[in-house]
């Protein structure tokens, strides 16, 4: 599988000359099968905007599957381009939430006064469905859903497989709600070791540093080093560290990445990066 980092930005865009080399696209994360046109798109922040150009002029015909329904997730919606014309068919999942549907929960924050079109005013065919923790395929993919703790509403990681490579996206975590762990950076729980046991490549929050996981852990996020220490426990053979903090500039993520220049099992992700699986 081909895997395109369109938005590796966490809560709000970044613009600025100090966000360039990283990036200041929110959450997206699009997939090719066989080096392929994507087809499989995980959460729908601003990077989305992104993914039309991978597509040479063709309307998206596939399957977007969100983690969770914050803003940074799902404001690249109604600016997809390749998604909102004639021709296209897109298959929206995301976590359900109670007894509401998909589209009348996604309508709460993407409906007048709010923006001016409602999700059914999007152009060409879209369904809208609800997802329970387990396993299901999606445009010729195995997709594993499991709950992972996230401060204000229900969240979801994934694991994906075509039958020969294997990756892990849990973008938003925040795993000291189940307690402080071995490092005091949260605990490494069984939903989030079994995602990502043993896959080639896992792409986790890393919003903050160890030094600021006191004050803001209760905002919803871990530490870097817990990433890493999760692949470490669970066999991932790659990590790549996501969903940064917006006012995180290049020259800090630089000095993320120098951090762990030993380990060439790590790497800060950055927008617009390629890798082939």
């Amino acid at each position: 599988m081909r895997i395109h980092l369109c938005g590796v930005r966490g809560s709000t865009p970044a613009p600025g000359a100090e966000f360039v080399r990283y990036g200041g696209h929110t959450s997206c994360v699009a997939i090719a099968p066989d080096g392929g046109a994507p087809r499989l798109i995980l959460d729908a922040g601003t990077g989305l905007r992104r993914v039309t150009g991978l597509l040479g002029g063709a309307p998206f015909t596939g399957t977007i599957i969100l983690t969770h329904l914050h803003w940074d997730h799902v404001h690249g919606l109604p600016f997809f381009a390749a998604g909102d014309r004639p021709g296209a068919r897109v298959t929206l999942m995301l976590p359900e939430q109670g007894s509401a549907g998909a589209e009348e929960v996604l309508a709460l924050g993407m409906s007048p006064p709010h923006f001016p079109i409602r999700p059914s005013g999007l152009r060409g065919e879209w369904s809208f469905c609800g997802l329970a923790p387990g396993v299901f395929t999606a445009e010729g993919f195995t997709v594993e859903a499991r709950e992972v703790p996230h401060k204000g509403g229900r969240t979801f990681g994934y694991r994906v497989s075509d039958g020969h490579s294997a990756i892990a996206y849990i973008p938003d975590h925040c795993p000291t709600a189940l307690g402080p762990g071995p490092e005091g950076w949260g605990e490494y729980h069984p939903a989030a070791l079994g995602l990502a046991s043993g896959v080639d490549l896992l792409i986790h929050d890393s919003f903050l540093l160890p030094d600021e996981v006191a004050a803001e852990a209760s905002f919803g996020h871990p530490a870097a080093d817990y990433a890493v220490g999760l692949a470490q426990r669970a066999g991932a053979r790659h990590v790549l560290l996501t969903h940064h903090k917006p006012d995180r500039t290049d020259d800090a993520l630089d000095a993320l990445a120098a951090r762990f220049r030993l380990d060439p099992r790590v790497t800060v992700a950055a927008q617009g990066q390629l890798i082939d699986l």
